[in-house]
């Protein structure tokens, strides 16, 4: 039996582009004891898929010139030689870009799709909900009352970041790149205001305006002029999420940027990077608390859906153009 993969071609040099992925076909092997066959449903769009693509050391090993690109999967059980997964169970896991694949049962969580979607499950119930859940819980640690911004908070994980930060009583300012988003920050998911750093000419002075007692959280997930924007109002104590830096990772040289540890320094600013992998060991109590605000309507996910394996290179690219509002995913 044959499928179909995506490779990675070649290596980016600043944006990704098509002639970087290339489609090959591949044959399956036989199923073995403690293996099942998936068949690939939805697909998980993030943005350190972009890290893995540079020949570079880095937390997850790079992806590989002439093999193919992996990322989160949602799949269904075609054929099981494992007792613990039987045909049509759906499951999730870091798995390659294949319609169809051999994949041991170590690698595969089984999913409850009485629940949610399946798709949720590369989104608010899974990586991204983590993401977002530890961040702000275990290094942002907001408080009743203070201010929560987020840069990048039409994304995946800044939707979900600003979600729980209104639940525990704070102020939410989120910032992203056209009114159409802003719009649905406030009216959806009850952010509190917003600024779209499109049409700010002078980020430090809307970050002012949108937040008069300043910065008590900062939730980042861009980096770049916005961070520097939004930290130039940090408060004393403040606590600073380095989440993300997707503004640089297409980078061809390092930028330069204000010196902001004196600002740190004076204020006493606790800024800490995180991966989620680090707290791992958490996971199972933190998804059980997201799916309860879900069953509660007290959270809500938000999807930007491509449809076609085709699709999953311009997908990817797409990321990095703004082209999602919360989770990006290809379904198959």
């Amino acid at each position: 039996m044959t499928t179909t993969q995506i490779v990675l071609a070649s290596r980016p040099l600043g944006m990704p582009t098509l002639d970087n992925f290339k489609f090959a076909e591949m044959e399956l092997p036989v199923v073995g004891d403690g293996e099942v066959m998936l068949e690939s449903m939805y697909y998980s769009i993030d943005p350190y898929m972009r890290g893995r693509m540079n020949d570079e050391k880095s937390y997850t090993p790079p992806f590989q010139v002439g093999k193919p690109i992996t990322g989160t999967i949602v799949a269904s059980v075609a054929e099981s030689q494992s007792p613990f997964y039987k045909k049509g169970d759906v499951v999730v896991g870091m798995l390659p870009w294949q319609k169809k694949m051999i994949a041991p049962e170590d690698d595969l969580q089984k999913i409850n799709v009485a629940i949610a979607p399946p798709s949720y499950f590369l989104g608010l119930l899974g990586i991204t909900g983590l993401t977002a859940y530890f961040g702000l819980l275990d290094i942002g640690k907001p408080q009743m009352g203070e201010t929560v911004v987020i840069s990048g908070a039409a994304g995946a994980v800044g939707i979900v970041a600003g979600q729980i930060a209104k639940l525990l009583g704070c102020r939410v300012v989120g910032i992203a790149g056209s009114d159409k988003k802003i719009k649905l920050l406030k009216d959806e998911f009850g952010f509190d205001d917003g600024i779209n750093y499109k049409t700010s000419p002078d980020m430090a002075k809307a970050i002012a305006v949108a937040c008069p007692d300043g910065v008590d959280v900062y939730f980042d997930n861009v980096g770049g002029a916005i961070s520097d924007a939004v930290i130039s109002h940090i408060n004393f104590y403040a606590r600073i999420v380095l989440c993300g830096q997707i503004a640089l990772y297409n980078s061809t040289k390092v930028p330069t940027g204000p010196r902001i540890q004196p600002m740190l320094l004076t204020r006493s600013v606790l800024m800490q990077g995180f991966i989620v992998s680090n707290y791992k060991s958490q996971f199972p109590e933190a998804i059980q608390k997201l799916e309860q605000w879900l069953s509660e309507g007290k959270l809500k996910g938000t999807e930007t859906m491509l449809r076609g394996f085709d699709a999953l290179p311009k997908a990817l690219i797409g990321l990095f153009s703004g082209n999602n509002t919360g989770k990006m995913i290809v379904e198959a």
